[in-house]
């Protein structure tokens, strides 16, 4: 891909723009909401940030909340 420098006008050839995607899957966050109970302490094992494990979240139409409370409610069974 060429950009055009805005300051000389000279193309200059740039690759891959930006940071590369986290693609941390569903299941992994799940995973790591259920066992640490919490989305700071989820995000900090996954490396990620809280705002990225909620997008996740709501990409699906789930809340954070919803899946921690599931799991406490099967503690509360077994």
């Amino acid at each position: 891909m060429f950009v055009k420098c805005p300051n000389c006008g000279h193309e200059v050839q740039v690759r891959g723009l930006g940071r590369k995607r986290l693609d941390v899957g569903l299941n992994k966050v799940l995973d790591a909401l259920k066992g640490q109970r919490s989305v700071v302490a989820a995000a900090k094992e996954l490396k990620c940030s809280p705002g990225y494990i909620f997008n996740v979240l709501k990409s699906q139409k789930l809340k954070a909340q919803d899946v921690i409370d599931q799991k406490n409610a099967e503690r509360d069974i077994c």
